[in-house]
């Protein structure tokens, strides 16, 4: 294939109008494993950029389950689960997974995208209506568009609006869905009251708790288990490939959901099955969350701290969650201060539209228990070192 089709041009033409507005995206592969520290493009940097908020990605317990499953099952799957590719690994992470959630059953998909475009089109359609938080993430949204029913956008964490909405729309079925820990922002959806709309006017609830599994919750189970609201929420997605350092993802449920996912849910049906080596690293994973919760007393002594800088620098920061954002404005501000971040040692990535709206392109900082101290102060005085402060 070569560059003169009429596809390449087209793409041509796009990706000159991203780079003039500061927006294209390039691809930039590590040189060593998941961590802290990385090596990326020669260079040794402080990892402010990854999901891996328990640094569980290269733990040696993890790793090593993963390797057992290997030399039992093999590398690749074959086929979808309703075909060949069902093995006792993934009913086994499904068991580990619903006692850890403490939920009636868990459902196994291949990513928290996949989890998210497949379960939302599963339960409502054409005559129904789903109502989702402006700032919920790009797989909620697209799993609103894919189910073909009415999606209502209420204002961001705006219960009131969102109450409004569910008393003046007329359908067959009503589905919320909603981040618990926005992505971006770093901020927790005020679930409580989303619960009791929902009950008020006898809507399901789907909350995404992606970034929440793993870092909120007495147990680690997320924000409905810091809240004790696991039995308020309908359907609670988490995934394997953030705090528990794998890949893939889970929504907890009741076992009638669960039944009909294996049934309706498209990336499930069509999807060859997660590798079983991820599912006994996942399981393992989950094992060091709730067996070992000085990993997430670490985890939030950093964050405390990187919250405590940061209001040191005059900018907002509560010790919500692992993300925090620094939010300038401008793709070619966020892109400039990641640079000179960079060259001092810390790595962090801007965040651009359309992942953010219009003018809050940032700065997204994730804290992981596996930083030290001295990573967190790095990145602090770096921001200071750059002019990210105010006063």
């Amino acid at each position: 294939m070569t560059d003169d089709t009429v596809a390449a041009a087209w793409a041509r033409e796009d990706l000159e109008a991203l780079s003039e507005r500061g927006l294209r995206r390039y691809l930039e592969p590590l040189d060593s494993p998941q961590g802290p520290v990385v090596r990326v493009g020669g260079e040794t940097l402080v990892n402010f950029s990854s999901n891996d908020y328990l640094g569980l990605a290269s733990s040696p317990t993890v790793r090593a389950a993963a390797l057992a499953a290997v030399e039992r099952y093999g590398v690749g799957t074959g086929a979808s689960r309703l075909v060949v590719g069902d093995t006792a690994a993934h009913h086994r992470l499904e068991a580990r997974l619903a006692a850890f959630e403490r939920a009636e059953a868990v459902r196994l998909f291949n990513s928290g995208y996949a989890a998210n475009t497949g379960i939302i089109p599963a339960l409502v359609g054409p005559g129904d209506s789903v109502f989702s938080d402006a700032l919920n993430h790009a797989s909620l949204v697209d799993g609103c568009r894919l189910s073909r029913a009415r999606v209502c956008v209420y204002p961001h964490a705006d219960v009131e609006a969102l109450e409004r909405a569910l008393a003046e729309t007329p359908a067959r079925r009503k589905l919320v869905v909603t981040d618990t820990v926005f992505s971006m922002d770093g901020d927790t959806a005020p679930l409580r009251d989303i619960v009791a709309a929902c009950r008020a006017h006898g809507a399901a609830l789907m909350v995404d708790e992606a970034h929440a599994t793993g870092v909120l919750g007495a147990r680690g189970a997320g924000l409905c288990d810091e809240l004790g609201l696991e039995d308020a929420v309908d359907l609670r997605m988490g995934t394997l490939s953030k705090a528990l350092g794998v890949m893939g993802a889970y929504v907890a449920t009741s076992r009638a959901v669960a039944d009909l996912l294996v049934s309706r849910a498209r990336p499930f049906v069509f999807s060859t099955a997660l590798p079983a080596h991820l599912c006994a690293a996942a399981e393992a994973a989950v094992d060091a969350v709730e067996g070992d919760p000085p990993l997430r007393e670490r985890l939030w002594r950093n964050i405390r701290r990187f919250a405590e800088g940061l209001r040191s620098l005059g900018l907002q920061a509560e010790p919500r969650s692992a993300v925090f954002p620094v939010i300038l404005g401008e793709p070619e501000r966020a892109l400039d201060a990641a640079r000179r971040l960079r060259e001092a040692g810390v790595l962090v990535k801007a965040i651009r539209p359309p992942t953010v709206p219009e003018g809050t392109s940032r700065l997204r900082f994730c804290l992981s228990a596996s930083h030290t101290v001295g990573h967190v102060d790095l990145a602090l005085e770096a921001l200071r070192g750059v002019g990210v402060h105010r006063g």
